[in-house]
């Protein structure tokens, strides 16, 4: 079989993923400007002076790119769409989707895996680089969460409040396992007690799994169904690393993480990572085993600690149902930039059939009280 390439997979996912969810009218409508003969006012039209806060939006560096990339077509295609732009590309394409602010974090897995001083310098670099350079250059326009380096917990601690306390950081960002450890290992309570401390929330986004479970899962010995980059994408966005998320938060609660700590704030992307299908087998199947260990049922602690975001998932059906189940005051907008198009996320969420009062809550409101923070308006 012929290649694709990782540029032509993400391309056509990426043109697959961003229309998703949003009708054949709205789109329409969205691209024209007018309604069509003989439709009713389309919501999308309505709700042009709808602020966004983006919640997931990514960036890199020439640094990140060269420790976090597999190769140097890797390297070339996340500069060509644009993952370490902080100027006038970034915001060019925050104003055509209406786009008001980006909560900045670091590409995947960013220094999280690298050990002793040199990680705890690199996050420190990180991290003003953003003070330094778009958040002062663009007022308003983006806030941050902190990159740690989680190979050193106490360490990571201080930069959190170093970074949330001196530079207006607003949490935290982290990505899938800290070599071979989640969150809910006793050596990152010093990180989740100064988020505590600090009242800021940790956001979990997906990471590559550790070299053993892609060797099991994601791998075969049969090369002949193996294209260029298929097996790194299986593990990833294509599919293992929103299982692993909602792997992650089922180990936070059922291992006493929240009872410990029971007002750490948690946020989880990509509509839930599979929560919203998952969630009644969960609490269900789930319920019993916890019952005597913890302090409350289940299902309780996500609504207590946990947020989640519609990021690179623009689709109605699964908001829909992410809806039945978590409150509409715990839903925020991202867009997943760049590996999303930013336009075509809150064009659709403009043609969501939901309450004028609620989507302002999903597109920057619930943000807006979570982070303690007020969306700029232009």
């Amino acid at each position: 079989m012929k290649s694709m390439g990782r540029r032509g997979f993400l391309a056509a996912a990426t043109a697959l993923g961003a229309g998703a969810g949003l009708s054949t009218y709205a789109a329409a409508s969205a691209a024209d400007g007018k309604d069509a003969p003989g439709k009713t006012p389309d919501i999308a039209l309505r709700d042009r002076d709808l602020p966004f806060i983006g919640v997931e939006e990514t960036f890199s560096t020439p640094t990140l790119l060269k420790l976090n990339s597999i190769n140097e077509e890797h390297i070339a295609f996340l500069e060509e769409i644009g993952l370490s732009d902080l100027g006038q590309r970034r915001i060019g394409d925050m104003d055509a989707g209406g786009l008001n602010v980006q909560i900045l974090s670091a590409h995947t897995p960013s220094v999280q895996n690298v050990p002793g001083q040199r990680g705890i310098d690199l996050a420190y670099r990180l991290n003003r680089q953003l003070v330094d350079g778009p958040i002062a250059k663009y007022p308003g326009r983006f806030k941050a969460f902190a990159t740690l380096p989680l190979q050193s917990p106490e360490a990571a601690a201080d930069e959190l409040e170093r970074s949330v306390k001196e530079d207006g950081f607003l949490g935290a960002l982290t990505n899938g396992h800290i070599t071979k450890k989640y969150l809910d290992h006793p050596d990152f309570e010093p990180v989740l007690a100064r988020a505590v401390a600090l009242d800021v929330p940790i956001y979990l986004h997906p990471g590559y799994p550790a070299d053993e479970i892609f060797k099991i899962y994601y791998s075969t010995t049969r090369s002949e169904y193996t294209e260029e980059f298929q097996d790194y994408i299986f593990s990833g966005s294509g599919y293992g690393w929103h299982q692993e998320v909602l792997t992650q938060c089922i180990r936070m609660i059922t291992y006493g993480v929240f009872d410990r700590f029971p007002e750490l704030k948690i946020i989880i992307g990509h509509m839930g990572e599979g929560l919203p299908f998952y969630y009644k087998r969960i609490i269900e199947d789930m319920g019993e085993p916890t019952e005597n260990s913890l302090e409350k049922p289940i299902g309780q602690y996500f609504q207590d600690n946990f947020w989640i975001t519609t990021s690179a998932f623009p689709q109605t059906e699964l908001l829909d149902l992410l809806l039945k189940f978590i409150s509409v005051d715990r839903v925020m907008f991202a867009t997943d930039y760049p590996f999303a198009d930013i336009k075509a996320q809150t064009d659709w969420f403009r043609g969501v059939d939901l309450p004028r009062e609620d989507k302002e809550k999903i597109a920057f409101r619930n943000a807006e009280k979570l982070f303690g923070m007020k969306v700029l308006v232009k």
